[in-house]
């Protein structure tokens, strides 16, 4: 019996949201790992308790909560075959990305301005841990990032609509992810 295209797509879609999925546990896996070695570590006679979270931090929070939002709008709007709506809110969606990267860098710095080293004598391993964690994120970030370019470049060539939003859904599914990871770690520095 063959397959129909449509049964073909769906399948198709499965799978590529099945590898997905497997990507996102293993960094799932990785950062319960840092966080896990980052509590072990918190016993140590160096451990900074006094450490206070940048300001740049909580809004690079908020930033990437309002793109998780605008990638949801512009995957409702391709539902509905709205290209510029779509385009609209892919746009807003880079903008919003761009700016917590920018905002991540900021709060290095203001970590930097209180006196607080990520690497060298001046360092101490709670600083470290945050960076390499944050640094991290960041590059998956990156990988989201370029994901996003790619679906901005696709949607400007016409390959999605109402039928057909398999690379919007599977980049919107990574953002939130991203998103969520990013409030989970940025609870836990903040609480622990």
């Amino acid at each position: 019996m063959e397959m129909t295209l449509q049964e073909q797509n769906e399948r198709k879609a499965q799978s590529y949201k099945l590898i997905l999925w497997f990507a996102m546990v293993s960094m799932v896996m990785m950062f319960a790992g840092l966080t896990s070695a980052y509590v072990v570590s918190s016993s140590r006679a160096d451990w900074l308790k006094d450490f206070q979270m940048p300001s740049a931090f909580f809004m690079s929070t908020a930033v990437i909560i309002l793109s998780s939002i605008t990638f949801l709008l512009a995957r409702k709007a391709i539902k509905q075959n709205n290209q510029p709506l779509t385009t609209k809110w892919l746009l807003a969606t880079l903008v919003l990305s761009i700016a917590f990267v920018v905002l991540q860098f900021v709060g290095f710095n203001q970590i930097v301005a209180m006196g607080y080293f990520f690497t060298g004598s001046e360092s101490t391993i709670t600083t470290s841990f945050l960076y390499i964690v944050a640094i991290l994120h960041l590059a998956h970030l990156f990988g989201g990032l370029i994901a996003l370019s790619i679906i901005i470049y696709n949607h400007f060539k016409q390959k999605y609509n109402a039928t057909q939003t398999l690379g919007i859904e599977l980049g919107e599914m990574f953002w939130y992810f991203l998103g969520i990871l990013w409030i989970l770690l940025f609870l836990f520095f903040f609480f622990y």
